[in-house]
C-alpha cells in the first residue's frame, strides 16, 4: 500500500467517525429547538429519511449475490431489532438527560463489554491486558459521570440518561458478538442495509401504534436535522468507514475510530456550550487509553466476532 493510499484511507476513516460523532450533537440541538419532540418521533424521522439510501445499498450489495436464506433472514430480523433498533432507541431516550460527551463516552465502552461478553459467550480468555483496560474505562466513565453530576447536579436524570446509554452500548455489544458469522456470510454492505431496513420496520411500527401520524408534523428545522443525521451522521459515514477498511484494514480503522469521543465533547463545547474542564478531560483519556489497549491486540475468538461488525457499522449509533 502506498503512502497516497493510507492517507487516503486515514482521512476517510476520521471523516467516518466524525460524521457518527456529530450524530449526538444534532439530536440534542432537536430536543433544544422542539423540547416536544420526543425519542421515537425523532428516531423514526431519522429512519425515513436514511431508508431509501439503505434500499439502494441493499439492491446494489446484491446485485449477483446468491438469495438470503430463511436463516439468514432471521438473523438479520434478531440482530436489525436488538443493534439497530433497540440499541438506538435507548440512546435517543438517553440524550434526553445527559451530555453529548457523556454519551459517546459510555458508547465508547462497547469494546469492553464485548470482551466480557466474549468471555461469557465464546470462552474467550480475559488476559492481564485485559482487566486493566478494563479498570482504566470504567474508572475514566466514573470521573466523566462525576464531572456531569458536578455540572447539572441532576442525580436522578444522570443515572436515568447514563443507564439508558450504557444499555445500548450493551445492545450493540450483543449485536456485534452475534453479527459476525452473519457479516462473514453476506458481506458487510448487504447485511448493513438489511438490518437498518428491518430497523426501519421496527421503527415505523412502535411510532405508529404509540403517535398519531401528526407528530411528524414538525418544524422545517427538525426536518433538517433529520435529514442531516440520516446522511451525515447515518450513511455516508458507514460508506466512508468501509472504504477505510478496505485499505487500512479493520484494526487500524478501529484505532483511529477512538477520535470518536474527543470530536463529541469539543463539538458539545463548540455548539452547544457544554462544560469542559480537567475532571472531564482525565476521564475521557481513561476511557480511550482502556478502549485502545482492547483494540489494538484482540483476542483471536473475539477478532473473529467483532472485526467486520465492528469497523463496517462502528460508531454507528
Amino acid at each position: 500500500m502506498t503512502a497516497r493510499e493510507r492517507l487516503a484511507g486515514s482521512l476517510c476513516a476520521a471523516l467516518g467517525v466524525f460524521g457518527f460523532s456529530v450524530k449526538a450533537i444534532i439530536i440534542k440541538l432537536a430536543y433544544a429547538w422542539d423540547p416536544a419532540l420526543d425519542a421515537v418521533t425523532l428516531l423514526a424521522l431519522r429512519m425515513l429519511y436514511s431508508a431509501p439510501f439503505f434500499i439502494a445499498m441493499a439492491w446494489w450489495s446484491g446485485r449477483g449475490a446468491a438469495p438470503l436464506t430463511g436463516g439468514a433472514w432471521w438473523r438479520l430480523v434478531l440482530l436489525g431489532f436488538v443493534g439497530y433498533y433497540l440499541a438506538s432507541l435507548l440512546d435517543f431516550m438517553g440524550l434526553a438527560y445527559i451530555s453529548a460527551g457523556l454519551e459517546r463516552l459510555t458508547l465508547f465502552l462497547y469494546p469492553t463489554i464485548v470482551v466480557l461478553l466474549s468471555a461469557w459467550w465464546l470462552r474467550t480468555p480475559i488476559t492481564r491486558r485485559h482487566v486493566l483496560a478494563l479498570l482504566l474505562s470504567y474508572a475514566g466513565i466514573v470521573l466523566a459521570f462525576w464531572h456531569d453530576l458536578a455540572v447539572s447536579g441532576d442525580a436522578h436524570g444522570l443515572a436515568l440518561g447514563g443507564s439508558l446509554v450504557f444499555a445500548s452500548a450493551l445492545l450493540y455489544a450483543v449485536y456485534l458478538v452475534a453479527a459476525g458469522p452473519v457479516i462473514a456470510r453476506i458481506g458487510a454492505t448487504r447485511f448493513i442495509a438489511w438490518a437498518m431496513l428491518v430497523s426501519t420496520v421496527f421503527v415505523l411500527v412502535q411510532f405508529a401504534l404509540t403517535r398519531p401520524t401528526s407528530a411528524l408534523a414538525v418544524p422545517p428545522s427538525i426536518h433538517a436535522l433529520s435529514l442531516l443525521m440520516a446522511v451525515a451522521s447515518t450513511v455516508v459515514p458507514t460508506w466512508l468507514i468501509a472504504v477505510a477498511i478496505r485499505r487500512l484494514g479493520a484494526n487500524q480503522t478501529s484505532l483511529v475510530g477512538s477520535l470518536g469521543p474527543v470530536f463529541t465533547i469539543v463539538l458539545g463545547a463548540m455548539v452547544l456550550g457544554e462544560a469542559v474542564n480537567a475532571l472531564q478531560l482525565a476521564g475521557a483519556a481513561l476511557v480511550l487509553a482502556g478502549v485502545m489497549m482492547v483494540s489494538m491486540k484482540p483476542a483471536p475468538a473475539k477478532a473473529a466476532a467483532t472485526d467486520a461488525g465492528t469497523n463496517a457499522a462502528s460508531r454507528r449509533l
